[in-house]
Order: C-alpha cells, then sequence, then structure tokens
C-alpha cells in the first residue's frame, strides 16, 4: 500500500486511523523518517532524521512511532516510555477518551474489533506502556495498565494476558 491510496473520506474523526498508515504526512517527513530508517547504526544521524522529521510534521503518529521504535530497539527505554505517553494522550485524544488512561472503560469504544483502528492503536500503545514499565522496574503501575487492558479488551485480543504472566512469575524462583 502506498501512502496515497489511504481513502482520505473518513472525515477527521479518523484522522489518526489515516495517519498511522502515514496519511498526512508531509514528504519531508517522510524522506527524513526514510533516512533515519537507513542510518539506524548510527544512533546520532538516525535521531537527527527522525527530529527533522518532528520538525515537519509534529505529533504525527507516523513520527511517534518511529521515534518509539528507535528508542525501544536502542534500549533506551526511559525515552521509549515518554513516546509512549505522548501517543496514549493522543491516541486518548484522537478517541474522545480521558487522557487519564485508568478513567477509560470499555463502553468508550469498540475495542474487540479489528477493524476499529483508532481504538487498536490505544490498546496497543497501552500495552507498550505497561511492557516499557515492567521493564523498568515499575511493577505495580505495569500491573495497573495490563489489568485496564484485560477490563477493554477481555477476549484477549490484543495479547495483555502473556504480559500478566510475566508480571506473575517476576520474583518467583523456578522451584516454586
Amino acid at each position: 500500500m502506498h501512502f496515497e491510496d489511504v481513502d482520505t473520506s473518513l472525515g477527521d474523526q479518523n484522522y489518526l486511523a489515516e495517519a498511522i498508515l502515514g496519511g498526512g504526512l508531509p514528504e519531508e517527513a517522510e524522506i527524513c523518517l526514510w533516512r533515519a530508517a537507513e542510518a539506524y547504526a548510527d544512533s546520532a544521524t538516525a535521531e537527527e532524521y527522525l527530529r527533522q522529521a518532528e520538525s515537519h510534521a509534529p505529533d504525527h503518529a507516523a513520527v511517534l512511532i518511529g521515534f518509539y521504535r528507535f528508542y525501544f530497539y536502542k534500549g533506551r527505554l526511559r525515552e521509549a516510555l515518554g513516546i509512549a505517553e505522548r501517543c496514549l494522550v493522543k491516541a486518548a485524544r484522537e478517541n474522545n477518551f480521558s487522557i487519564e488512561w485508568r478513567l477509560v472503560t470499555k463502553d468508550d469504544a469498540i475495542f474487540d474489533s479489528y477493524d476499529a483502528v483508532l481504538p487498536r492503536f490505544y490498546l496497543f500503545t497501552l500495552k507498550g506502556y505497561a511492557y516499557l514499565k515492567m521493564r523498568l522496574g515499575e511493577i505495580e503501575e505495569s500491573r495497573e495498565a495490563v489489568m485496564k487492558l484485560q477490563e477493554l479488551d477481555p477476549s484477549d485480543k490484543i495479547g495483555a494476558k502473556v504480559l500478566l504472566g510475566v508480571l506473575d512469575r517476576i520474583g518467583v524462583s523456578d522451584d516454586d
């Protein structure tokens, strides 16, 4: 799929859904994202390209996802968490949810539909947030986020049970 193939007739409410697929991304930002990917081995150069992409498309989901992946795969988890937090706020606003994830309820959206791109982006972002909190040793906050995922997605399409299993095994020896 090419960016120009994205249906833009869906209206403002689906802007983020389009943005996740790269819609609305200025060409300059797209070029910078490609250059960042090509320069991945050179962290300073790749990060500079990401910053340039952000200057062309501030707060665009594709740019935020680029930053998140860069920081995550470079092991810069605290910075990845900062981006995940920005994505949570963005996804909450685009979905008309509370920006406080603890206040979002299963009645706020259809979370269990694969076609509901915006709510699923929210769930994936919350899952990333929970995972990063766990990796950073913030176990209780991670557990709260995982429990919220299970509340919003009781059929576990997002895979929160895997994270819960890992959380449940923290501190348990193999002999237990």
